[in-house]
């Protein structure tokens, strides 16, 4: 065999070999758009005030969500504020994944996404670096550091902002971190989202939740501006919120009971309410 004929035969033999890597990485990057059918009253109209069933949850959260109030997102400092990396794959938006590689080795260093609702954006680190120290600042988004793991791309978040899980009141502490899960199904036209939070301040365990995307053969992704205005004119400081231990809150979270007929305390929330084991209780 010639020199020439065994130098292309060795290309096509490494080739082969490390396809698998580099599909399993170029199959995330690209467009994609969300897909609702999931939750979809929770993600589009919006979770009503006094819905926590089946969120594991601890009294902390409840009184969070028990004095939050919806009128708080026309301050203006609330306006324009992203989703946090906790809800924002479970928001509304197209996705956009980039992948920043070396120019020499073509190793992938990043990747990074981009919602186009509220322009939010966040830097997936695969590179191998270490998170850095509890000094290092907060953000929406996160530190985040991911490996592929055959196919799946697995990601792990620390030094996240107070955000929320829920957008009725359910909030997360700074302490949070988030680990998710991303893969491809069937012909990679649809890729799952698998985000498991957990907070020692407000969850008494792991929230899993799914979120599912399509993806987009052809699609642009536009700029998203905002710009605070007053919407409610409100005295210099007030902010809007239930006071602890009025009758007021509780009201309209009974209120939530009532309209679906089931038992205030299963809409109270608590890990047991996940389990499907639950619905007898209920019916006691």
């Amino acid at each position: 065999m010639s020199f020439q004929i065994k130098k292309v035969f060795s290309g096509l033999l490494f080739g082969t070999l490390i396809a698998p890597v580099f599909q399993a990485q170029a199959g995330i990057a690209g467009y994609w758009a969300p897909i609702f059918h999931e939750d979809f009253e929770e993600r589009l109209p919006g979770p009503e005030a006094g819905d926590y069933a089946g969120l594991p949850i601890n009294d902390a959260m409840r009184l969070r969500g028990d004095t939050w109030e919806s009128s708080l997102l026309t301050v203006p400092e609330h306006q324009c504020k992203p989703h946090p990396s906790t809800y924002g794959f479970r928001g509304i938006g197209n996705l956009r994944v980039l992948e920043e590689v070396d120019p020499v080795s073509q190793e992938l260093i990043a990747l990074h996404t981009h919602i186009e609702w509220q322009a939010q954006k966040r830097t997936i680190w695969m590179d191998g670096r270490d998170h850095p120290d509890e000094m290092y600042p907060h953000s929406w988004g996160g530190f985040s550091t991911g490996e592929f793991v055959g196919d799946t791309l697995v990601v792990h978040t620390t030094h996240l902002k107070s955000g929320w899980i829920r957008r009725n009141g359910m909030a997360l502490s700074d302490e949070a971190t988030l680990d998710e899960f991303f893969f491809l199904n069937g012909d990679s036209s649809v890729l799952t989202h698998v985000s498991i939070v957990t907070d020692p301040v407000y969850l008494t365990e792991p929230f899993v939740r799914t979120n599912g995307f399509e993806w987009l053969t052809r699609a642009s992704m536009g700029p998203y501006p905002c710009r605070p205005a007053i919407e409610i004119d409100r005295p210099v400081g007030d902010i809007p919120h239930w006071m602890m231990g009025t009758e007021e809150p509780m009201a309209a979270r009974e209120e939530f009971s009532e309209r679906w007929g089931i038992p205030v305390e299963a809409s109270r929330g608590g890990a047991e309410t996940a389990l499907p084991e639950y619905i007898d209780v209920v019916r006691q």
